[in-house]
């Protein structure tokens, strides 16, 4: 596919999946519509969902196209970019077929990338022979403005080396999705792939280095006890602590509770390095800073805003910035490599599953063996 033009072309989006998060990168993308941006094209074998989101485009004057699959979308030719928003056991098989099909697109697929290690390594594989191709994996809590400048902090050395990085997540249960396919772990991947690989990505991030081994203890403890499926109880945890180990010897926890719903912030980082430490503070949208040096008396609030974006949505603003971040690769000459790539997408479900082994195993598991498909 030839670079896109950033003046002249108009972008031509579809949408694989257009439940809660299909529409919501609907509304995003409309939000974008001034950046030459526009929705064609949907997929969706749910009615409800279709509907709703024909509703929308209706209410955009934005006609689109209905798929009854993404292959006929595919075949179709219609979209430069499509955006995977199907339940996450369905994105190995949707993700190989636009890979290997004739016609290029660019993808930006929700996370996590797969539910398996190794659905996620056929992809990384599959995807370094189309370098016509471009695919962000949609690990937008990087792009939260909060998240975003401690980023930056961390990155630009103000922290120190980093030693510590702990992440709490004090939450409200799942959302009832369709067919309720996010109460089991064989759809989602484990509650610490579907929804902590978000996590383990900042982690990452922060320590600069690649995890080594992974210990967890967690539970189902009170949520979803009396639901029941075809006979199905649900199986997903709904609290955990989490402990990972990086090559560079830092050191993160993850502390997830998702029947917390008192909590004033939703997520509190912290990043502490050997000269001062760092926290973000999610959806007051405040970051902190201080240095050893200075003490308590010296730590410094700010409060972290992006005046691009033009709507906060679901996730105060991130997929906003995803979808712009994600348009800027496209449009370069020779195509940039998005910012949050497939590896990316690899490595934090592999800490996910490791950390779900752990717990099963009551054992720590390296992520060595996760690669290594234990």
């Amino acid at each position: 596919m030839d670079s896109v033009d950033h003046k002249t072309s108009t972008v031509k989006y579809g949408i694989i999946g257009v439940g809660m998060m299909g529409r919501e990168h609907l509304i995003n993308l409309y939000h974008l519509r001034t950046e030459g941006i526009v929705v064609v094209a949907i997929v969706d074998p749910h009615v409800t969902s279709q509907q709703h989101a024909l509703d929308l485009a209706q209410s955009f004057n934005w006609p689109l196209k209905v798929f009854e699959g993404h292959q006929e979308l595919l075949d179709s030719a219609l979209c430069d970019v499509l955006v995977i928003s199907t339940p996450n056991m369905t994105h190995y098989r949707i993700l190989m077929d636009i890979i290997n099909h004739p016609k290029a697109h660019h993808v930006l697929v929700e996370k996590p990338l797969c539910t398996t290690v190794l659905h996620c390594k056929e992809v990384v594989d599959a995807a370094r022979k189309r370098p016509d191709i471009l695919v962000q994996v949609g690990l937008e809590y990087r792009y939260m403005p909060p998240v975003a400048k401690l980023i930056e902090i961390v990155k630009g050395g103000s922290v120190g080396r980093v030693r510590m990085v702990a992440i709490r997540e004090h939450r409200f249960p799942f959302l009832v999705k369709v067919n309720n396919w996010n109460r089991f772990n064989m759809n989602s991947g484990g509650t610490l792939v579907e929804k902590c690989c978000h996590f383990f990505d900042l982690m990452r991030l922060f320590a600069g280095a690649n995890p080594v081994r992974v210990m967890a203890s967690g539970a189902i403890d009170v949520n979803h006890k009396d639901e029941v499926y075809d006979g199905k109880v649900p199986d997903i945890i709904d609290n955990a602590y989490v402990i990972v180990e990086f090559a560079n010897g830092s050191r993160g926890m993850l502390d997830l509770c998702m029947f917390a719903e008192g909590s004033k912030n939703e997520q509190e980082i912290s990043v502490v390095g050997d000269v001062g430490k760092g926290e973000a503070l999610v959806p007051e949208s405040i970051v902190r800073f201080g240095t050893r040096e200075a003490g308590r008396d010296g730590v410094q609030t700010l409060k972290a805003e992006d005046h691009r974006i033009r709507y906060d949505g679901l996730h105060h603003g991130s997929s906003y910035l995803e979808h712009l971040n994600f348009l800027s690769a496209i449009r370069t000459e020779g195509q940039k490599a998005p910012a949050v790539d497939l590896e990316d997408g690899l490595i934090s479900v592999a800490m996910g599953v490791a950390a779900q082994l752990s717990i099963e195993f009551g054992r720590f598991v390296t992520i060595k063996e996760v690669m290594d498909e234990l």
